[in-house]
């Protein structure tokens, strides 16, 4: 009888407890005391964060919701020292709900799979934090140890996998760095009948001028990107996209360059302005299928979305 080899932790080295616990969903924030001119911890903060406010920080400091390394509460007038740490619960009001819903396609000990809606980001940042999947998913399943395994942009739709335990999530973590997993997707764009598919685009793209966006350059390609056809009407097709590598944005610059834009994207090939999202236009560009072989259980793993995009001719309407 064969005996399971111990559950890997990806070579990472353990993290140090966390002194405040998951609220609402919500992990801790971290700052470091860097050396400075300050003369109390609470000093440092107002300049640090100068959008909060020094009463949002003495109204946490006074429920406890501001702490050091070792957990102890910060008080306002306590004196600075560079080289320790400050735990605090990021906090946004006024948060607009994203008004669609995520699925949980699958869930067991090691494993949450979901289903991500159109315009919910996958983990808090900005002006984002309990609209987002992940946030949502701990608040749910009750799950405070959920983690990531991939990321996909607010905007698009599709399959997201999450580590439920933190000492195998480096083994999980490692598939996705080693091109061990299988993803497709699907988009909807222009039919370029002068294309000869299946197609595959190789580029190297690198931080356009612009610090959201990419863009394409000459030199070794970095990005390479599979188009194939699955369907056409008109003057759209449904596009299978299988990325082979994983570069920031990859799908839609390459699908820009091509020509092949995808339908509702508000930042390839021109990037429109902030704040400008259309619920009822979204990005068509579907995270399908992610597959893999388990590194802790050895089985196949195979996980589709049961989202779809718009017919080819709603996209006519965009």
């Amino acid at each position: 009888m064969n005996t399971p080899a111990p559950p890997s932790t990806g070579g990472r080295r353990p993290q140090p407890p966390v002194p405040l616990p998951t609220k609402n969903g919500v992990g801790p924030s971290c700052v470091a005391l860097t050396p400075g001119p300050w003369a109390t911890i609470s000093a440092f903060l107002i300049e640090r964060f100068p959008a909060v406010s020094a009463a949002t920080w003495r109204t946490r400091m006074q429920q406890g919701e501001l702490v050091d390394e070792h957990g102890v509460a910060v008080t306002p007038d306590r004196p600075y020292r560079s080289g320790g740490r400050l735990y605090y619960y990021r906090s946004i009001a006024d948060e607009p709900r994203v008004p669609f819903d995520e699925v949980v396609l699958f869930q067991d000990e090691l494993l949450v799979v979901a289903d991500k809606p159109h315009f919910l980001p996958v983990t808090p940042g900005g002006k984002h934090l309990q609209e987002t999947l992940l946030v949502r998913l701990k608040r749910r399943l009750g799950i405070t140890t959920l983690a990531p395994l991939h990321r996909l942009d607010r905007e698009t739709a599709g399959v997201v996998v999450f580590a439920v335990q933190p000492d195998t999530r480096g083994a999980y973590q490692a598939l996705f760095a080693q091109r061990q997993v299988t993803k497709h997707y699907e988009a909807i764009a222009p039919w370029r009948p002068e294309l000869t598919f299946p197609l595959t685009h190789r580029s190297r793209l690198v931080q356009d001028d612009h610090f959201l966006r990419m863009q394409e350059v000459p030199g070794e390609p970095n990005a390479e990107t599979l188009f194939e056809v699955l369907d056409v009407q008109g003057d759209f097709a449904r596009y299978r996209l299988t990325p082979l590598t994983g570069r920031t944005h990859q799908l839609r610059v390459h699908c820009a360059a091509l020509g092949l834009p995808i339908v509702g994207d508000r930042m390839y090939p021109t990037l429109l302005p902030a704040d400008t999202d259309d619920h009822e236009q979204p990005l068509q560009l579907l995270a399908r299928t992610i597959a893999f072989v388990d590194p802790i259980s050895g089985a196949a793993r195979n996980f589709d979305s049961a989202r779809e995009l718009v017919t080819m001719n709603a996209a006519a309407s965009f």
